[in-house]
């Protein structure tokens, strides 16, 4: 059946609206957290730049911040962040991490803070301490070559890239990002065989001997999702074809795996890289792929990490991410930090997903406030009784499901592993501002707006982009301000409709039920036009082409069935088109195809060996786009045999 869009009841033109996509562990997300309570994250990301960069700070184990005067890969002073509070092999010169000073400087440039100048440093130009001239790339630590761990070298020279958009008259900066990228070009020739096979399946690259490196331990496959950004970066800096290109091929090998390449925070960059590209260029990669292995957690790479979606104790916990098994679950700050920056601006450019990321996120901006010491009560904290950080500024590193016997409880790796005294992280607390430089609260308490533009980086000319997710059964009117004495309309890029008209100032706007709103604010009556199904106005991108989108509803991924099982879908195409075809698939057996959805779908899995089996639904729809939904399920049916499936 087609899906159902919501109308308002405003000055319309003719709708071009969005099918909705599911994610299969967002439906069983709670679409209010409890308890509920949204911390103003821009104010805790100030709060963290004042606490980490005071060097006159007194108290127990700090200041957390020292000058570095070796002068490592550089000729002035630096500086060095403890990625963890009291770490006993940090504090002295080149012991410092990049991703945590790194990020400690990104999120603050997000928040407003200007870190070229500030009290009279300039840390963006300290950050060159990381480069090494020796190999023209961004390594971990200051001291140590490359070749130890492709995300967390990898991610340096992303993050150097992107502060490169916000310092664009920093000296050298663009010289060393040209140069991190040509190397990653390199590296990406050598990992590519003779057949013109890329592969990544290596732990990292080492670029004094330019080879890449297996620890014999572990692969980080998603390192192309990683490399695929830089070069993105470089391509929109310095327009060389090169760097287009070989951001290609790294997608092209993600597009290429059938088990999931995920093993840390450089996946979340692809499906924001396919889709951005797929608008400004016409490219197609899987989105749908990228996204469902973000959400769905690892099978082979990393087998129990994953996003959690289960209350613990008294507390929601949905929509974190961590190891789903270790202490019956530790999940991490971080990384719900750093999703968030990079699903915003994703989607301006597939719209699709607006309401299933609009409650994930609005459990994430809940839930992340449970890692600072005033989110939890005393006794279900490792570090309550240290007294250094009164405004709660830093947060602990993770939280584990069950540890001596309560549940949950805030820590960190520090302490149980013997790095610290204290398990209040720097490294993590250093992404705060990839959040709280997005969100701002409405009028409506549980309704938030959320800035799809800001992590947008070298973006094309654009208009004001806001997602809004209403996550209670009633309809809700929004407020949004600030809209200036020129007139503007308010255009819905999810329903494909204008909710305002030639307004000003503060302006309304409805927000239906459990729904979601993607927000431009254009100017009144622009001229509209479509290129390839993209709507612009007065010559500006505001919103994709409209696509197919197609769901499977109440089965979970990984789920056992037996017998007779019952399958709801839903499947709708834009306004204007019809279902080409629609197909069904069970394992490597096609079960039905046609140009209708039957109602309902059954599958008999009495049919099949007791085994795993992916279920899979693909739509495509006369207008040319495709989608498709797919969900592992194992059979179990007490009469069968144990066994693979044929």
């Amino acid at each position: 059946m087609a899906t159902q869009l919501p109308m308002h009841k405003t000055e319309q033109t003719k709708a071009t609206p969005s099918p909705q996509k599911n994610l299969h562990l967002v439906q069983s997300m709670p679409t209010v957290p409890k308890p509920f309570e949204i911390r103003d994250w821009r104010d805790k990301a100030k709060a963290f730049d004042r606490f980490v960069f005071d060097f006159d700070r007194k108290g127990e184990y700090l200041p957390v911040i020292w000058r570095d005067r070796t002068h490592y890969n550089m000729e002035e002073d630096t500086f060095g962040l403890f990625s963890y509070v009291g770490k006993s092999d940090q504090g002295s010169n080149g012991s410092q991490e990049a991703i945590t000073v790194m990020a400690s400087v990104l999120g603050a440039t997000l928040v407003g803070i200007d870190k070229s100048n500030q009290d009279g440093n300039n840390y963006v130009k300290m950050l060159q301490t990381f480069y090494r001239k020796d190999e023209g790339v961004f390594v971990w630590y200051p001291a140590i070559p490359s070749g130890d761990t492709f995300w967390y070298e990898i991610q340096a020279n992303v993050l150097y890239a992107i502060l490169a958009y916000f310092y664009p008259n920093e000296a050298d900066m663009e010289a060393r990002v040209r140069s991190s990228a040509d190397r990653w070009v390199e590296a990406v020739k050598i990992m590519t065989d003779r057949d013109g096979r890329l592969n990544f399946n290596y732990t990292s690259f080492d670029f004094k001997n330019m080879e890449p490196v297996d620890n014999g331990k572990w692969k980080e496959p998603d390192a192309a999702s990683g490399v695929a950004m830089l070069m993105y970066l470089a391509y929109l800096r310095f327009g060389d074809q090169i760097y287009f290109d070989t951001a290609q091929r790294c997608l092209d090998f993600l597009d290429d795996q059938e088990d999931s390449p995920y093993y840390e925070l450089l996946m979340y960059y692809s499906p924001y890289l396919a889709a951005r590209m797929e608008a400004e260029h016409g490219t197609s990669h899987d989105v749908t792929k990228y996204i469902n292995w973000i959400f769905d957690g690892g099978v082979e790479i990393r087998p129990d990490w994953g996003m959690c979606t289960e209350r613990w104790g008294n507390y929601d916990m949905h929509g974190l991410v961590g190891n789903l098994k270790d202490f019956g679950g530790y999940i991490f700050v971080m990384n719900g930090f750093f999703l968030f920056s990079t699903l915003a601006p994703f989607l301006r450019y597939d719209s699709r997903y607006a309401r299933s990321i609009g409650k994930w996120m609005l459990n994430v901006a809940n839930q992340s406030r449970l890692f600072y010491a005033d989110g939890l009560p005393a006794d279900k904290q490792s570090g309550a009784d240290w007294d250094g950080d009164p405004e709660h500024a830093l947060p602990y590193e993770g939280i584990r499901k069950e540890y001596e016997e309560k549940t949950p409880y805030a820590s960190g790796d520090a302490t149980v592993i013997g790095w610290g005294p204290l398990d209040f992280s720097i490294y993590s607390g250093s992404h705060v501002g990839f959040m709280g430089a997005l969100i701002e609260k409405t009028n409506v308490e549980g309704i938030l707006q959320i800035d799809c533009l800001k992590t947008d980086y070298f973006h094309k000319e654009a208009y004001p982009t806001y997602l809004y997710y209403n996550p209670f059964g009633s309809e809700q009117t929004v407020e949004i301000d600030g809209l200036g004495l020129e007139k503007v309309d308010l255009y819905d890029t999810v329903s494909g409709r204008f909710l305002a008209k030639s307004v000003t100032g503060t302006a309304k706007f409805a927000v239906p039920a459990e729904g979601a709103v993607i927000l431009v604010v254009a100017p009144a009556e622009g001229r509209q036009e479509r290129k390839n199904g993209q709507l612009w106005i007065d010559g500006v991108y505001v919103a994709p082409a409209p696509k197919c989108a197609v769901n499977m509803r109440g089965i979970k991924d990984r789920q056992k069935v037996n017998n007779v099982l019952k399958i709801d879908v839903d499947a709708g195409v834009p306004e204007g088109e019809s279902i080409k075809r629609f197909t069904f698939r069970f394992g490597s057996k096609v079960m039905y195809e046609g140009v209708t959805v039957p109602e309902p779908l059954y599958l008999d899995t009495l049919r099949f060996h007791n085994g795993f089996y992916h279920l899979r639904v693909e739509l495509e729809s006369s207008g040319g786009s495709f989608d498709f939904c797919e969900i592992g399920v194992m059979v179990e049916n007490p009469s069968n045999p144990l066994s693979q499936p044929n």
